[in-house]
């Protein structure tokens, strides 16, 4: 079994993103990839992950995506205590029935 890579520290990222951008004329990004160790495909994931972040590009930011499982989440716990209460609501009209 494969196991999966540790993730790089935000700080890390953000400093290779850092250098990328200020490279100097005929730096190439996969020449700063190597230099930091990581994929070129990598720097890339993060150059355009950054663009997002900083509204350059069009996307969902990291806080838009975190935002955007908690409401999921919220709202799957929501619709699970509505079905709890329609149920008790069933029940408890069918035991005040009369003639029971």
């Amino acid at each position: 079994m494969c196991a999966v890579p540790k993730p790089y520290p935000k700080e890390f990222r953000e400093d290779v993103v850092r250098v990328a951008r200020n490279r100097e004329p005929g730096v190439s990004i996969r020449q700063v990839a190597e230099d930091f160790g990581i994929a070129e495909s990598c720097l890339g994931n993060w150059l355009r992950a950054a663009d997002v972040e900083e509204g350059v590009k069009p996307g969902t930011t990291s806080s838009e995506s975190a935002e955007l499982g908690e409401l999921r989440r919220r709202n799957r716990l929501l619709e699970q205590e509505n079905e709890v209460l329609r149920r008790a609501a069933a029940y408890l009209s069918q035991a005040n029935l009369p003639g029971k």
